[in-house]
């Protein structure tokens, strides 16, 4: 993910009247962005992202970032080598936790 340091510009929507912040937003923009969040929290950060230009501009820059790694990674799979290596660990660190 980049890196944030705030918005350009203050935000309307940034107070302690029950409405979320910018560090509330930045920390929930892939869930909006993964389409992981209630339909509350999914319109309370659209309100949010049309007022405050910065935040709108991070999730922009969230926004191309996963679909360049969505277009980058298209069908390239790992080798089976390395697939049955990763299998055997994740068994083997399952064993030792349950343990």
């Amino acid at each position: 993910m980049s890196e944030f340091s705030g918005p350009a510009e203050p935000c309307p929507n940034d107070d302690s009247h029950g409405r979320l912040g910018c560090a509330e937003v930045i920390a929930e923009v892939w869930t909006l962005l993964d389409g992981e969040c209630t339909a509350e929290t999914r319109q309370r950060l659209r309100q949010h992202l049309e007022a405050c230009p910065g935040c709108f501009k991070h999730y922009g820059i969230e926004e191309r970032i996963k679909t360049l790694i969505a277009t980058k990674c298209t069908g390239d799979k790992a080798p089976e080598g390395l697939r049955e290596r990763l299998r055997l660990e994740i068994r083997r660190t399952t064993i030792i936790r349950g343990v």
